[in-house]
């Protein structure tokens, strides 16, 4: 897996992205001119023309994201449209996509608080899965696991503060508010999750997606999103979150066709992190969780098996945020390919 470590100015940091991931990001770019080109019947320049309608409110709001895309774009010799689009995928394709990601937060009375998922989509993007390290003047420093391209993703940062995300299928979007993939840069931006929360809830985001977002010190919190509202949810008695992706709150906006599987493996998931006590818990024994494959093709550990199911696990990532440390395995758990770990 590629790991690129970046530093410096936003435009800086974009520029080296750009330029180590340069085949990777025209490998993401032609991903998903061909997932909207088949599922929303919209061609890459439509696709572009749509993600610029953002750009002027990005570099109002948000002008380092703005200056680090357009150095992923110098660097890589795409335009700015092109990496855009990639950004605000989620916001363009109006709940046309969903993966299967699965995802967990646990905080112990031990002090330890855990953060993982499996991230599953179509295998076609498996070769474009990154890594970055990003070191930032006077903002934490990140280590994330990414679309080659995209800015912001799921993973830690120097601070202890980590985010995973699951897809949700509802339309809707609101221009005005933070995409979806730029807010997960923004919780990891935050020196706690007090903080990120406090940003989100200031933009919003504008379409809809779960963040599971944790700290350290205070474990996690579910943030349920549509393009009109954000929903949160907090720890059970135990100190835990589970999510899949169909929205557990009521929003007032309604689900696409919910995943067939998404209730059965957030009801799996609880089942077994119930037969853990929490003093069990280490990375081998959380990341064994997401090696169930009950319901396959479309379990935890769930495999592309068209038209049941289109979308396969890429990679774990299980984080502990008092040790600030990851470890990121490709492909499915039961068949484990490459590890990277990640630790401050």
């Amino acid at each position: 897996m590629l790991e690129i470590h970046c530093s410096g100015t936003p435009y800086e940091i974009g520029l080296q992205h750009g330029r180590a991931a340069a085949p990777q990001i025209s490998g993401t770019i032609n991903f998903y001119a061909g997932l909207f080109r088949d599922n929303a019947k919209l061609d890459w320049p439509a696709v572009t023309k749509t993600a610029m309608d953002f750009e002027p409110v990005i570099k109002k709001k948000w002008p380092a994201y703005w200056e680090e895309m357009q150095g992923v774009a110098d660097g890589a010799d795409k335009t700015l449209a092109d990496i855009i689009a990639i950004n605000v995928r989620t916001e363009i394709n109006f709940g046309l996509f969903t993966d299967g990601c699965t995802a967990l937060s646990w905080k112990t009375s031990g002090g330890k608080s855990w953060l993982a998922q499996n991230w599953d989509w179509q295998e076609a993007q498996k070769p474009n899965i990154v890594v970055l390290h990003i070191e930032q003047e006077g903002k934490p420093s990140i280590k994330m696991v990414s679309e080659a391209g995209l800015i912001g993703k799921i993973g830690l940062n120097s601070k202890g503060v980590g985010i995973c995300l699951n897809a949700i299928r509802a339309k809707g979007m609101d221009i005005t508010r933070i995409p979806c993939h730029l807010g997960l840069r923004l919780a990891l931006e935050s020196e706690s999750k007090e903080e990120a929360v406090a940003k989100l809830e200031k933009y919003d985001v504008a379409s809809a997606c779960h963040y599971l977002l944790a700290d350290a010190k205070d474990g996690g919190i579910g943030i349920e999103w549509s393009s009109v509202d954000g929903k949160k949810i907090e720890m059970d008695t135990q100190g835990r979150v589970f999510h899949s992706n169909h929205y557990v709150k009521t929003h007032g906006i309604k689900e696409n066709q919910i995943l067939a599987d998404s209730k059965d493996r957030i009801k799996r998931i609880e089942e077994l992190s119930n037969e853990l006590k929490e003093d069990e818990l280490n990375f081998d024994n959380v990341f064994n969780i997401f090696k169930d494959e009950q319901g396959l093709p479309g379990a935890i550990c769930r495999y592309e098996a068209p038209p049941t199911t289109t979308s396969a696990t890429l990679f774990n990532i299980v984080m502990e945020l008092q040790e600030k440390k990851a470890m990121v395995t490709m492909g499915r758990p039961v068949a484990p390919g490459e590890r990277v770990e990640l630790a401050f």
